[in-house]
């Protein structure tokens, strides 16, 4: 996917869910936001500096999954439904996705 599909997906979509992950693909953090670009910035200003948030803490700074919605109730249903899910499942939806777990922040810009 490149940036022109990014940006159609922003002229469909005005909330994202999104999963990002560690260095190492051991820790996963779900979240939602309405611009991925400005919020994965912002977990990583945080793993450099304060790591006081989650992703701070534990470096998940590298977005290996995102799926958009056109409401934001409909979004975050969906974050609630995949931060129940067992880590196993987790990763089979990141892997159906990506399926070599790829960084894809350069494709959010």
């Amino acid at each position: 996917m490149t940036s022109s599909f990014y940006l159609y997906l922003w002229m469909l979509y005005n909330h994202f869910v999104y999963i990002t992950t560690n260095p190492y693909r051991t820790t996963l953090y779900i979240g939602i936001t309405n611009n991925i670009q400005r919020r994965l910035d912002q977990h990583f200003f945080d793993s450099q500096n304060s790591r006081k948030s989650f992703a701070g803490k534990y470096n998940c700074i590298y977005l290996v999954y995102y799926e958009g919605f056109e409401y934001p109730r409909e979004a975050i249903s969906r974050e609630k439904e995949l931060k129940k899910w067992r880590r196993e499942k987790k990763n089979k939806l990141i892997t159906t996705f990506n399926p070599k777990w790829k960084t894809l922040n350069n494709q959010v810009i």
